[in-house]
């Protein structure tokens, strides 16, 4: 089986460092379960939503995430098993190339340099199965797809779910 994993808010923590950031920068003390739908941005004041905006193009941004709950090691499982990729839109953002190769080699060093695919669109990939946050990802892809919980897609619907990554090794291991 061919399968493609995103990176952000799948492996990597994206949206617990904007919040992390967020409550730096306003002295804030917002956390995930304070959230029930939409973008990091969408939940806080309309006066602090531009410098969320801008966290992704900070430099170290996706350096430093921290992994999701599980994920390395349920990953490697997977590689073990079937033929896996990173798929991550890594030019959307500047920075987030090199910083999202240097965290792999980091926290999934198993994954090596020919199974990380740094992308725009993803619907040109061809495989088995997308592990995805973002429908727009999803609804295109040819193959079967699964939709990593996140706040931001809470009301999308029309896709199976996982909302951890025992659940993903449940489905696949």
């Amino acid at each position: 089986m061919t399968i493609f994993v995103d990176m952000d808010d799948v492996l990597a923590d994206t949206y617990g460092k904007h919040i992390e950031m967020y409550n730096l920068e306003h002295q804030q003390e917002l956390c995930v379960s304070q959230i029930t739908e939409g973008e990091m941005w969408q939940n806080v004041p309309e006066m602090h939503q531009k410098s969320i905006l801008k966290h992704a193009h900070q430099p170290g941004f996706f350096r430093d995430l921290k992994p999701i709950k599980d994920a390395i090691q349920v990953m490697e499982a997977l590689y073990a098993k079937h033929e896996v990729y990173i798929a991550t839109a890594a030019t959307q953002f500047p920075n987030s190339l090199e910083e999202k190769s240097e965290w792999l080699a980091e926290h999934m060093p198993f994954i090596t340099w020919q199974h990380q695919i740094m992308c725009g669109h993803k619907f040109i990939l061809k495989g088995d199965l997308l592990i995805d946050d973002r429908t727009y990802n999803l609804e295109n892809f040819d193959g079967d797809t699964l939709l990593f919980n996140s706040p931001h897609n809470v009301n999308d619907t029309g896709y199976t779910r996982v909302s951890t990554w025992l659940e993903i090794a449940e489905r696949l291991l």
